[in-house]
């Protein structure tokens, strides 16, 4: 193939690359996340891997391969371009595949069972573009407890990793046992862990004034009885949840909790719940004109986004 040919194919596969980007871009334009590229950062954030093992030289399925560590904002979820200006190193890339050039090995990250690229963006994007099933790659093997599909996005990435919080908080405490009849649910990662702890400093108060140390069963009760429910309650009474859309009674037990603390220390402990309640919502809930608004804004920032 002369240079001529080989420098248009190479333009040509690119120029199919944008216009496949351009319309998922169009496709998905009430629900951009679906094709937005995942970042390791944001992962890691979510799964909180716990130490890392170099797993050596391996051949990797490229459709597990499914985010970056640096180049997320460059290409979609198929690793499609988004930009023009990726044009030149692309098209480089292309033109040493169409010449049977050997490239070296991609670097990637492997969590839960797919792949973030450390080294070779570009060289994925090829490969997948070219239809090619497997890469070559040195892998670098983040522990994780929790298996990922290569379909997963960032959302439903926090709901799995929110069901095996749950599940860990439920098995753990014995949640589910002794507060029969009421489940436990957040929106967001992490929260577990909170109400663990906050039910070991009730525990710990308690004790300081009882004559025997009372088991951890009896704390996540009283804790329950004494300091979570009172709370809801307020939360049921004021109808804060039509302001919190999309959000638990736990969700807002959590904020309430730390904005009430906040604002006894500013004005003293006469700060009732209630008065922090409608102090919370006032200042963080959505009224109706915002409620209705939000959906609208998420549809224009769609249509708008590059």
């Amino acid at each position: 193939m002369s240079s001529a040919f080989i420098n248009n194919q190479a333009s040509e596969h690119f120029n199919k690359a944008r216009t496949k980007a351009v319309f998922s871009r169009m496709l998905n334009i009430l629900n951009p996340h679906n094709e937005e590229m995942l970042s390791l950062q944001d992962v890691k954030d979510v799964v909180r891997p716990k130490g890392e093992t170099y797993r050596g030289l391996q051949v990797v399925d490229v459709d597990h391969i499914v985010g970056s560590e640096g180049r997320y904002r460059d290409f979609n979820r198929g690793f499609l371009p988004k930009r023009e200006e990726l044009r030149n190193r692309w098209t480089r890339v292309d033109k040493a595949h169409l010449q049977d050039i050997i490239l070296p090995p991609v670097h990637l990250y492997e969590i839960g069972g797919v792949y973030f690229v450390r080294d070779g963006n570009h060289r994925v994007s090829v490969a997948r573009s070219q239809g090619m099933q497997a890469i070559d790659a040195e892998v670098i093997s983040l522990s994780s407890e929790i298996a990922l599909d290569p379909n997963i996005t960032r959302d439903s990435l926090e709901k799995k990793v929110i069901a095996y919080e749950k599940e860990q908080f439920y098995l753990q405490t014995k949640f589910d046992e002794l507060i029969p009849g009421y489940s436990l649910d957040f929106t967001a990662t992490g929260r577990y862990q909170e109400i663990l702890n906050h039910i070991n400093v009730h525990k710990y108060f308690i004790n300081q004034e009882a004559t025997h140390e009372i088991t951890f069963d009896d704390a996540l009760i009283s804790w329950f009885r004494t300091v979570y429910e009172p709370l809801v309650t307020v939360v049921r009474e004021e109808h804060l949840l039509h302001r919190f859309p999309r959000r638990t009674e736990a969700d807002l037990y959590t904020w309430l909790v730390k904005h009430w603390h906040e604002l006894k220390e500013k004005y003293g402990d006469g700060f009732s719940v209630k008065d922090a309640a409608l102090d919370f919502s006032e200042k963080h809930g959505f009224s109706f004109g915002r409620r209705v608004a939000e959906p609208l804004k998420r549809i224009v920032r769609g249509i708008f986004r590059r």
